[in-house]
């Protein structure tokens, strides 16, 4: 066997290097490493922040294309930078959780939240880079389970035990169908690997059936309509950072993999695919959009916001062009600053008063200006307003999908942005407008969250001037 076929693996090596080192870490840094109690908890934040961005900054270059292990694994450089987008999320979903990680009902189980979170982030790895349907199902299951652990983490909360009960019912069936729709693809093509399906996909009544059922599987992970139901009880009942997480990393990765094997794999059925993800769309951007307007609880309109812009990723997958794939990549990494920039105020807010609902945050601007103008700019980044950089991945996306022929479906999404702005605006009129008698407290957030808040900051304003980001991905892009 050739071990130099592992250096082509730098990625997943080094988050398994992080991984060890957080898990020994753990062992004997821990508040009951001793049976001591009352120990402060000594591992807390840094370490795991430290050794994120070590792995993160050391594979921010792309390598060069490689097939691996009898092609079960294919690298490309663009896998660098999705992988190196997903790295900053997490990044900042450490820093956001570091005030959750200190309670004492959590402070013990902190080893735990590091380990779990990363262990979703290899299978994500495994998925992006998969040369082969095993290789990605088994991506696909590694990112799977230990999200469900992560949802029910606070598992003394009726919530977050019921988000995470209905979590991994819901993904247990979807992965069903999905394999479902695999075994009929090796069925009628006799071969699993990407680079070899192509030639006997011919779109036949099995094959339809099968991209139907392999489908409907990825869409539950990106919560789209009608395969959303579960998006916003998990979102409310999941603490607060595993809910950021799942919507910007989670999501992230399952679009780029989704149109990485339609490419891939589907291209000679690609009008099929572009009939079904025509409909997805425009019924995942407008049921998302009306339902948000109703949601009082700021995690559930978040939930909703969540399925529309999975919509909106679907204009750049819909093309199936290099310059939808550019646009997708650029979509996400805004996206990840701005929705986490949301997440990281409602964290800390959750944590320090106990406040979820949007008429809670009435009166938020006078007792926390900052908090409310760092929460105003990531929901206009969000709503696709200039100056800001959701402004131009929103531009972006759209003008691939007219490109591609679908001015249609890009004329009813940009009426669509009328109706998510309408509703981002409501949570800005609560925080500066709408008046209260008992507002949230002043409060002074903890160093972690004001980096965390910075690093969302950046981007959402630095995405939008740097047009290098743009221009870096779209030499790497690739399509039909």
């Amino acid at each position: 066997m050739d071990y130099s076929q592992f250096l082509h693996m730098r990625e997943e090596l080094s988050l398994i290097a992080v991984l060890l080192l957080l898990f020994l870490a753990d062992l004997f840094m821990s508040p009951d490493a001793h049976k001591q109690k009352g120990t402060t908890p000594v591992l807390n934040t840094m370490l795991p922040v430290i050794l994120m961005a070590i792995h993160t900054a050391i594979n921010l270059v792309p390598g060069t294309t490689a097939d691996i292990f009898g092609s079960m694994y294919h690298y490309v450089p663009m896998h660098t930078v999705v992988k190196s987008i997903l790295n900053i999320g997490t990044l900042i979903v450490f820093l956001m959780a570091h005030e959750w990680m200190k309670r004492d009902d959590t402070s013990f189980k902190q080893g735990e939240f590091y380990v779990l979170i990363l262990s979703t982030l290899f299978g994500m790895y495994l998925m992006i880079s998969a040369g082969h349907f095993l290789m990605f199902f088994i991506g696909l299951e590694t990112a799977s389970i230990p999200m469900a652990a992560l949802i029910a983490f606070d598992k003394y909360r009726h919530n977050s035990a019921e988000a995470g009960a209905k979590y991994i019912l819901t993904a247990l069936f979807s992965s069903a169908l999905l394999l479902f729709g695999l075994s009929m693809i090796y069925g009628s093509a006799g071969t699993l690997y990407f680079e070899d399906l192509p030639a006997h996909i011919d779109g036949n009544p099995l094959q339809i059936m099968a991209f139907v059922f392999f489908f409907t599987g990825m869409a539950f992970k990106l919560s789209l309509v009608p395969f959303h139901l579960w998006t916003a009880d998990v979102y409310e009942g999941a603490p607060s950072a595993v809910t950021a997480y799942l919507s910007v990393i989670s999501k992230g990765s399952a679009a780029f993999v989704l149109m990485a094997i339609l490419i891939k794999v589907f291209a000679p059925m690609i009008h099929d695919w572009q009939e079904v993800l025509y409909w997805v769309t425009i019924a995942s951007i407008t049921i998302a959009n009306i339902f948000a307007i109703r949601q009082q609880n700021l995690k559930r309109l978040m939930a909703f916001s969540s399925i529309s812009q999975a919509g909106y990723i679907m204009l750049g997958i819909i093309g199936g062009t290099a310059q939808g794939m550019t646009a997708l990549v650029y979509y996400v990494l805004v996206y990840a600053a701005a929705n986490l920039g949301v997440f990281a105020v409602i964290t800390i807010v959750a944590l320090r008063s106990q406040k979820f609902t949007l008429e809670d945050y009435a009166g938020l601007y006078k007792t926390n200006p900052k908090m409310a103008f760092l929460m105003t700019i990531s929901l206009f980044s969000l709503a696709g307003i200039p100056p800001f950089a959701g402004f131009f991945s929103k531009f972006f996306i759209f003008m691939a999908a007219f490109e591609a022929g679908f001015h249609l479906l890009v004329f009813i999404a940009l009426a669509n942005t009328v109706i998510s702005l309408y509703y981002y605006l409501l949570i800005v009129k609560a925080m500066y407008i709408t008046p209260s008698d008992h507002p949230i407290p002043t409060f002074r957030s903890d160093r972690c969250t004001k980096w965390g808040l910075a690093l969302c900051t950046l981007g959402i304003i630095g995405l939008g001037i740097a047009s290098i980001v743009y221009q870096s991905i779209d030499k790497l892009s690739f399509g039909i």
